[in-house]
């Protein structure tokens, strides 16, 4: 539950304390050196709030340097609500909502949506189903892809989704921008050969699936749907709500920005409420990940810093 009297979504300054305690809770961080502990405030009056100088390279920073809000004229405080709006929204929030409820441009709205959902790009490349866990694999079609003006048999016009989750754990999905084999064979990868593998009939399965401890499926065809603990339900479901997610809050997603709202979807499932994690650790998880990448509006591309 998002508690709107909060002084951080009202406060600029409150919001920038707040942000300092999640990511430098042993003290202030020298993003251009790395020291830690050693730098000073700068309480001038010419100096703005929240204003370091690290001791050892003399360098001056601020807890927005080398994250995706820095250089941002957007107050910390609307930074921090649309990060729990966007976080404790199951099927998200559209950029329309966000510039209404913060009172920025619709343009704002939508850059800052992006810059949070590459704070939540997954970083765990643990492969899943490690010790004999349970791994569920499908793949769907959504929207159309880049070029394609005529719809084709086989939803050869749509984009192409591959997605892992691993039953009682987390989820990691990509888009497929090759051929349909090459993608599944590629997310395979991100699955340990002790696991045991759930699939459908699709015959990319067959000789893939022969790497892993088991791999057993269902037939859709004859309306087959579970098999005693033989079954692809728990990945649907995850469909199922990305799928509905995109089709009434985004309602559009051009090919370019797919793997973005799909960071989005797998954050949430990955921080779900199962796995006994509220809203308000959910935002300070999406907070934690905002180091280290930077995100412009003129060339809206993946920076690692």
């Amino acid at each position: 539950m998002c508690d709107l009297s909060n002084p951080i979504y009202h406060d600029a300054d409150k919001a920038r304390v707040h942000l300092e305690a999640i990511r430098w809770p042993d003290g202030p961080i020298c993003p251009h050196c790395g020291v830690v502990g050693n730098s000073a405030q700068l309480k001038g009056k010419t100096h703005r709030p929240g204003l370091y100088k690290c001791r050892d390279c003399r360098k001056q920073f601020s807890v927005t340097v080398g994250t995706v809000f820095e250089r941002s004229k957007i107050p910390l405080n609307k930074w921090l609500l649309a990060t729990h709006l966007l976080a404790s929204s199951k099927k998200g929030i559209s950029s329309h909502q966000l510039h209404r409820s913060l009172g920025v441009t619709y343009k704002t709205a939508w850059f800052m949506m992006h810059r949070l959902r590459l704070a939540m790009e997954p970083t765990d490349t643990t492969p899943l189903g490690s010790g004999g866990g349970i791994v569920e694999a499908d793949e769907t079609y959504i929207g159309r892809r880049k070029g394609e003006t005529k719809r084709r048999s086989g939803g050869g016009h749509k984009m192409k989704v591959f997605a892992l989750v691993e039953r009682g754990g987390k989820v990691r999905s990509a888009r497929i921008s090759g051929s349909i084999f090459d993608g599944i064979k590629d997310g395979l990868e991100n699955v340990s050969p002790d696991a045991h593998l759930m699939t459908d009939m699709y015959a990319a399965y067959a000789n893939l699936g022969k790497q892993f401890a088991s791999h057993e499926t269902v037939n859709h065809s004859i309306k087959e749907w579970r098999r005693g603990n033989v079954h692809t339900n728990t990945i649907e479901g995850f469909f199922s709500v990305f799928k509905r997610g995109m089709r009434g809050v985004y309602q559009h997603c051009s090919e370019d920005h797919l793997d973005r709202y799909l960071s989005e979807f797998d954050f949430r499932y990955n921080t779900r409420s199962a796995l006994e994690i509220n809203d308000k650790e959910r935002c300070r998880i999406a907070l934690e990940g905002i180091g280290g990448k930077r995100l412009t509006y003129r060339r809206p591309v993946i920076t690692y810093q």
